[in-house]
């Protein structure tokens, strides 16, 4: 039985669709229109932003790549003398970054956020506007930028890795949208090289180059563009430590056993959060993109494999559903073009007021853990010499660039060592957990180049020295308690006998 369309809907003709993908509109484009619009973008990614800039840090990622920077920046080598479980482009973007402005601070980072978010919001404006005119292109560029903040503020302001994989994701989808199918490979290889789940808009390009070129040479070409880079960075790191750290070695990892409840509740809150943040774009997608045919298969395709990036690994953090929002934001305009013009005001200021509520959140928004960061760093600086190096016991890799300290082991955070991440309280947390290989070139580091200081900041967590045979036998040998805590953390420092 057919569906009737809403009341609302019936008006609607073949001429009022959105056009299909790559016909021009029949408008002719405005003067100046990226003369007045890409200022105005600028300016709300900055608005959007500000909280960024209010704290050191938002989250342990930060700290995580800032200390990644610093070893680089000392000769240190990526998936050797530090190692993590991403792609090289990040790290070696902070290490850039640092260079050039120094390493005491993030605000240099955070400003090449705001300038990634502005490519983002253009880059869709772009297509939009490609597709369905001007207004189309304004839409898209400022319903991306409203929604982008729509998470928890240590999720949404952080410049970590989904910040900067965006813009190749976005690029990858402009250049295919025109053809451009070698250029659009090599930006599938940048949002892959910020983040391995970035590889998914892989799909909708793919999508987009059997409908409008499948030939052999335009395969070739998207291949070729994506291949390339990713042998590059291979092989300028290690190939057996790219593909370990990047690929093969987090399989216990990914894995929703041992903290199913914990992380059913991450995913419902955070899913919670970007749905109240995209109350302006859900309406319009919701009430016409299933009645009316629009063109945008490609889309549909492009959230769809975002929404499998996200569920990849059962984690479900926050930063994790920002790859969603460059869809959203697109199948909203394509929406916006066929419902009557109040709809798209209403879709706009209730964006607008969802994006003033984040804001006041990131304002607002207390940081304990970076309270505690901060005390235990302020603890080490004291007990400890700059030349000396420390281990820190923990998952906050922050304490390390805070207190201005040598880490003395290639593994920042003890979730490396026995698979504990972000609550993880089941089975699998613990030495046998670890990524293979890793104990015995942790036990190799602790003789070659024992640390002055050891902090146990595990705080009762899964992953407690007690826990860990050869870090409790390491500690019972050669270390001893010092008498007081600090904020819940133990520090123990080499004993005469060790």
């Amino acid at each position: 039985m057919p569906v009737e369309p809403p009341s609302s809907l019936r008006h609607v003709s073949a001429q009022s669709l959105p056009r299909q993908r790559g016909r021009a509109p029949s408008a002719v484009p405005a003067p100046g229109y990226w003369r007045r619009l890409l200022p105005a973008l600028a300016v709300l990614a900055l608005v959007t932003r500000i909280p960024s800039f209010g704290r050191r840090l938002w989250n342990p990622d930060e700290g995580y790549l800032a200390v990644q920077a610093r070893i680089l920046a000392d000769g240190g080598a990526l998936y050797d003398t530090v190692v993590d479980r991403k792609p090289p482009l990040l790290p070696l973007l902070y290490q850039a970054s640092f260079a050039v402005f120094g390493d005491e601070s993030l605000r240099s980072v955070k400003v090449l956020a705001v300038v990634a978010q502005l490519i983002t919001a253009a880059l869709l404006a772009g297509i939009a506007r490609r597709r369905w005119g001007d207004r189309a292109g304004r839409t898209a560029g400022v319903l991306y930028l409203l929604v982008s903040i729509g998470l928890n503020p240590q999720d949404a302001q952080a410049a970590t890795f989904e910040v900067f994989m965006l813009p190749f994701t976005a690029a990858a989808l402009w250049c295919a949208d025109r053809g451009r199918w070698g250029a659009a490979g090599l930006a599938v290889a940048g949002a892959f090289l910020t983040k391995q789940t970035g590889g998914a808009v892989l799909v909708p390009v793919l999508w987009l180059l059997w409908q409008t070129s499948p030939t052999r040479t335009a395969l070739l070409r998207t291949g070729v563009g994506f291949g390339l880079p990713v042998l590059c960075a291979a092989w300028l790191t290690t190939p057996y430590g790219f593909v370990f750290w990047t690929v093969t070695g987090s399989g216990a990892y990914a894995s929703f056993t041992g903290s199913e409840l914990h992380v059913l509740f991450r995913a419902l809150a955070n899913t919670a959060l970007l749905g109240c943040a995209c109350a302006g774009l859900i309406p319009p997608i919701v009430r016409v993109l299933r009645i009316a045919r629009t063109g945008v298969g490609d889309l549909w395709l492009w959230l769809a494999a975002s929404a499998g990036a996200v569920l990849l690994g059962f984690h479900f953090f926050g930063h994790y559903y920002l790859q969603l929002i460059p869809p959203l934001a697109l199948l909203a305009t394509a929406a916006l073009q066929i419902l009557p013009r109040d709809r798209l005001a209403s879709a706009l200021l209730t964006s607008a007021c969802g994006c003033a509520l984040f804001l006041a959140w990131g304002m607002l928004a207390p940081r304990p853990e970076l309270a505690h960061a901060e005390r235990i760093a302020a603890a080490v600086q004291a007990r400890t010499g700059p030349s000396e190096s420390v281990l820190v016991w923990g998952i906050h890799p922050e304490t390390y660039w805070l207190a201005d300290r040598a880490p003395a082991s290639r593994y920042l955070t003890a979730g490396l060592l026995t698979n504990y991440s972000g609550g993880r309280n089941g089975p699998q947390v613990g030495e046998k957990y670890a990524m293979a290989g890793t104990w015995p070139v942790f036990a190799g580091e602790m003789r070659t180049r024992r640390p002055a200081l050891i902090v146990d900041d595990s705080r009762g967590k899964p992953f407690a020295p007690e826990r860990v045979p050869t870090l409790h036998r390491l500690l019972s040998r050669d270390y001893e308690a010092l008498p007081d805590e600090v904020d819940g953390a133990v520090l123990y420092v080499r004993s005469r006998r060790g």
